[in-house]
């Protein structure tokens, strides 16, 4: 197992890098992609995601090289696991309330039509959201008054103590995770209820060519995280009801893997689902193509006066 995780990690990673600085060069540079509001939850997960592809990855990677055998320090350890946790759960708990919010940017537009209650609908929850995360979770691995378990061979080596705390075991599993989850797939799915419905049942409302960019870019990016995110949270859920973790090991392990590609392979999912960046990417490949000599005419064959032949 550890040897298709290194390999699928190693893989992806510099190709997810690039597409990230790819995306996020596009969107703050161009202004109409940077105005759209749309885009501003989506480049705050590209920015998220790139912190977490040059720093856990990359540990990641020397991790499974070197068969587990790493010694770490204590804060290596704790700063790995608040990113590796903590700000992954962010990322979470942005794209869930970028599903609630594409509700209010396509059926409710009004809502956002002034600076003011842009400022309340659109960039309050964002503000908000970040430091609650980062504070959360900064409390329990920076800050913990228990006594800390630190492993030398698991990758993950330090679990704080605190999330062994009832209280906060109900408020990260039930609200970070399952909530979370549970309003991913509602939104999504009742988004494109919507759509549907108003395109083809009432026939009008949605100005289909307006919005259907919104709509595949959250969708496609929906659909990406629960591919890889929901058998673990599965796995999670089946733990709390009683079922030991050793029972379902290799569930675990498979789920485990599968969340990790999530941040991967986000960047390939935003470029194809922005228009714009969809035909970059074409006119890019169709240059390199022609610059390595891929699709040009083949040459000429003649036959020379010394009966050589020769290439024109």
């Amino acid at each position: 197992m550890d040897s298709i995780r290194f390999w699928s990690y190693l893989l992806l990673i510099i190709p997810s890098i690039i597409c990230s600085l790819f995306v996020l060069y596009n969107l703050l540079f161009i202004r109409t992609l940077r105005l759209a509001l749309n885009n501003h939850i989506f480049i705050v997960l590209l920015f998220i995601g790139l912190l977490l592809e040059v720093t856990i990855y990359p540990w990641m990677l020397f991790y499974y090289h070197f068969n587990g055998i790493w010694q770490r320090s204590v804060i290596f350890c704790q700063i790995w696991g608040f990113l590796d946790w903590g700000v992954f759960v962010l990322y979470i708990i942005l794209l869930a309330w970028a599903t609630i919010e594409r509700h209010i940017l396509i059926f409710h537009d009004r809502w956002v039509s002034t600076k003011t209650k842009r400022m309340f609908l659109h960039y309050l929850p964002i503000v908000f959201l970040i430091p609650y995360s980062l504070i959360f979770y900064i409390i329990i691995y920076f800050f913990s008054p228990c006594e800390t378990m630190v492993f030398e061979s698991p990758m993950i080596c330090f679990f704080p103590c605190l999330l062994s705390a009832s209280f906060i075991i109900i408020w990260d599993g039930i609200i970070h995770q399952i909530v979370t989850v549970l309003i991913i797939i509602i939104f999504s799915i009742a988004l494109l209820v919507r759509v549907v419905w108003q395109k083809y049942r009432i026939h009008r409302a949605v100005d289909w060519r307006k919005h259907r960019k919104m709509t595949i870019q959250l969708l496609s990016t929906s659909f990406l995280f629960l591919i890889c995110y929901l058998p673990f949270t599965t796995v999670y859920v089946v733990n709390l009801c009683g079922i030991s973790i050793s029972n379902i090991q290799v569930l675990l392990n498979y789920s485990i893997f599968l969340t990790y590609l999530t941040v991967l392979l986000f960047p390939f999912v935003c470029a194809l689902s922005l228009s714009e960046l969809r035909t970059k990417l074409i006119k890019i490949f169709k240059f390199h193509r022609q610059i390595n000599g891929v699709g040009r005419a083949p040459p000429v064959m003649r036959f020379t006066t010394n009966n050589r032949v020769g290439v024109q």
